[in-house]
């Protein structure tokens, strides 16, 4: 089987991967004890920075991701991690079938290559796809973290999603 999306499919799961985002921040930023976590704020800074990396070799742009410990507490993480999404918004509103089956060329690829043998080539698609998976991934975590931490995550599942007619982001302030 050879499924594909089209570049409107595409565009809803990135909007919802920023909605679900958003919502785990709210409830990352409105408890106390998160806020002051190291796994939580390292958990996110990993997801972010996968993000912007990503996006940067989207946009054939070096990669410039800060050090974790440049960036301070929870509220200055956020500041970091929210310029990202109009950055998005903008590169993925640009997309069309067409551009989504081109190759793109990770400059982690060679480690990827040392550490499991190889490194078959991507396309635009498959790496749009991989981020929102690897978001998601890591949402779960946070969610586990923050129950542990007394918190009460909502559900951030795609479904739910399209069940409440597509909300747009509705982001905590920092």
């Amino acid at each position: 089987m050879n499924a594909t999306m089209s570049a409107g499919e595409f565009w809803s799961l990135l909007t919802h991967m920023e909605w679900a985002d958003a919502v785990t921040w709210k409830t990352a930023i409105g408890l106390a004890g998160a806020r002051q976590d190291a796994q939580i704020a390292d958990r996110l800074y990993h997801l972010h920075s996968v993000h912007w990396a990503y996006l940067q070799v989207w946009r054939g742009e070096p990669l410039e991701i800060p050090e974790r410990a440049t960036i301070g507490d929870l509220p200055a993480l956020l500041a970091w991690a929210r310029p990202y999404y109009p950055g998005l918004r903008a590169f993925a509103g640009a997309l069309d079938d067409a551009s989504l089956a081109r190759p793109v060329t990770l400059p982690w690829a060679d480690e990827l290559v040392k550490r499991f043998g190889s490194a078959a080539p991507a396309t635009l698609a498959e790496t749009i796809l991989q981020v929102a998976m690897h978001t998601a991934y890591h949402r779960g975590q946070i969610a586990t973290r923050l129950r542990e931490l007394g918190g009460e995550p909502q559900i951030t599942d795609f479904i739910m999603w399209i069940w409440m007619r597509r909300p747009e982001a509705d982001w905590p302030s920092a």
